[in-house]
């Protein structure tokens, strides 16, 4: 009886868990016993991480500059990456021009679909972080009204010398503005060249505008938190350290049109399973996808990796409705950047706005475990050969930020 006892504890407490079916339950999973995940005792593919200390605090004024009697407004996407650029261009603007900033609204790609900045972030922190760097208010006053603003486009990356020649002569002559930044692959590729040859560094508005002001308001916060923290509880033989994995069907399948033959940016999901199973991530790895919903094409992933989780797995059911997850993309995307924002390792398939701006916050957290599939020689079983180059090489400019 006693060996009896010490067999079901052993199997309810202590065997790996392995989902059987991707509709499994929020308080509901399967379990069967599989053999150990095997580690390095040095931490092997799991490596601890180190936080920096954000440099931006330092230059950034208590005060204003010449404060003017204008207003900046922008509207946000509906793709959480974008924010960041968004956002960071905004408050620099709004600093160099002394004009009060206007809180945004969040537009979805469908006419009509908007949801206000509070859905998503946390108001009170935007605004109390940037008490003394600019004036940021909900609403602006009526003689301010929207149809007395005139349009202009910023470059990815705005700077002062731009500030200064193309958007302060305008905003002294017309009072408000509505910037829109130029979110386009080509400028977005122009930018990251322009940053990596005069090894540019943000400015430090701009640091404090994306790493010190931009946090989810607070049931948003709790729902992403408790996902994480389901994700952990289905890793225990990985001390609940898990995969992000940034993999969706229809863009990976963009990627191969017209390609008869595999290039290394070209691959299938069962590619990327069997990379990952390469380089040493073990069978009972729990991995979380970016795809939404299940697709049959991710079958084989499955079987190289059983404990791999889409949204929908994981996601309370009340909240899924509470956020109409299966109606509106818009909360799905912020939970999957946040997810992969606070990853242990994260894997991106795409180069693409979603990498950089993941791979920034991550940088900001010391997460720096970022597994690019597409780096060096394919047939390398090396970690060390497949890390970002936004790692490796310290590309990126969030370092800039940071110490």
């Amino acid at each position: 009886m006693l060996i009896m006892l010490c067999n079901m504890v052993k199997r309810d407490h202590f065997d790996p868990i392995y989902v059987e079916n991707l509709s499994v339950q929020y308080d509901l999973v399967k379990v069967s016993k599989q053999s150990l995940v095997k580690l390095s005792d040095k931490g092997g593919i799991w490596r601890e991480n180190f936080s920096l200390k954000p440099c931006w605090r330092k230059p950034l004024s208590t005060t204003n500059e010449e404060q003017g009697k204008g207003y900046i407004f922008f509207n946000l996407t509906d793709n959480p990456e974008d924010h960041i650029t968004q956002i960071a261009n905004a408050v620099v603007v709004a600093k160099y021009v002394g004009a009060t900033l206007v809180l945004p609204e969040i537009r979805g790609s469908q006419t009509g679909h908007k949801r206000q900045f509070g859905d998503i972030y946390d108001i009170e922190r935007f605004m109390t972080s940037l008490d003394g760097t600019i004036q940021v208010v909900k609403d602006p006053p009526m003689e301010a009204s929207k149809v007395n603003i005139t349009n202009i486009k910023v470059p990815f990356i705005v700077t002062k010398d731009f500030i200064e020649s193309k958007i302060k002569p305008l905003f002294k002559a017309k009072g408000n503005l509505m910037l829109t930044t130029n979110l386009s692959p080509s400028t977005m590729s122009k930018a990251k060249e322009i940053i990596r040859k005069d090894n540019i560094k943000m400015d430090p508005n701009a640091c404090l505008a994306i790493f010190g002001s931009l946090e989810l308001q607070q049931e948003l916060n709790q729902l992403v938190s408790s996902m994480i923290g389901t994700l952990r509880s289905l890793s225990y033989k990985t001390n609940g350290q898990f995969v992000a994995m940034d993999l969706k069907v229809e863009s990976l399948g963009n990627l191969c049109k017209g390609n008869v033959i595999k290039t290394k940016d070209c691959f299938e999901a069962k590619d990327i399973g069997e990379f990952l199973k390469k380089i040493g991530y073990q069978r009972h790895t729990t991995i979380y996808l970016t795809q939404s919903g299940w697709h049959s094409s991710l079958d084989d992933f499955r079987k190289i990796f059983p404990n791999t989780f889409t949204k929908d797995a994981i996601i309370p059911a009340y909240e899924k409705a509470k956020y109409q997850i299966t109606k509106s993309s818009d909360f799905e995307k912020v939970i999957d950047f946040q997810v992969c924002t606070q990853a242990d390792v994260f894997v991106p398939t795409i180069s693409n706005l979603f990498y950089t701006n993941v791979v920034a916050k991550r940088i900001a957290s010391g997460k720096t475990e970022v597994l690019d599939p597409t780096q060096k020689d394919s047939t390398s079983s090396s970690i060390v050969n497949y890390v970002s180059p936004y790692i490796s090489k310290k590309s990126h400019w969030a370092y800039s930020c940071f110490c």
